[in-house]
């Protein structure tokens, strides 16, 4: 069976600058082959434009267009986000992560079976306590 992903922010970034390990590449092209979006959360898009308004991420393009072009990537598709996702990431189990776009990536990749791919600490801690899956990018 093939994994439902979900990119976390920095794996987004990295998938757009092609900075993502082997494994990573093997996993989502597995998933694209077998027709299965490659998912990733709104919240990214609320965090690139933090990082671009900070200055953390600099590309020659807008930040919107930055989004654009992830979302543009072959098998990508933007994850639901209802209202009720938004409320069930404040009662997460365990010692979820402190960063509320992690806790609304957690609650995504809980809520509709995602492994979430990261190489954010805190949300591969989480996963190693057996909260959620996820594998590392």
């Amino acid at each position: 069976m093939i994994s439902r992903l979900l990119l976390d922010t920095c794996a987004a970034i990295w998938a757009v600058e092609d900075r993502l390990s082997a494994a990573t590449v093997t996993a989502l092209n597995d998933s694209y082959t077998a027709g299965e979006p490659v998912r990733i959360s709104p919240i990214t898009a609320w965090e690139i434009g933090l990082l671009f308004a900070r200055g953390r991420l600099r590309a020659p393009i807008s930040a919107r267009d930055y989004f654009q072009r992830l979302v543009n990537l072959p098998g990508v598709r933007v994850a639901d986000m209802p209202a009720e996702l938004l409320l069930l990431s404040s009662f997460l189990p365990g010692s979820p992560p402190a960063d509320p776009a992690d806790r609304i990536i957690a609650t995504t990749a809980r809520e509709y079976g995602f492994i979430v791919v990261t190489r954010d600490a805190s949300l591969l801690a989480y996963a190693k306590d057996g909260h959620l899956k996820a594998m590392p990018c």
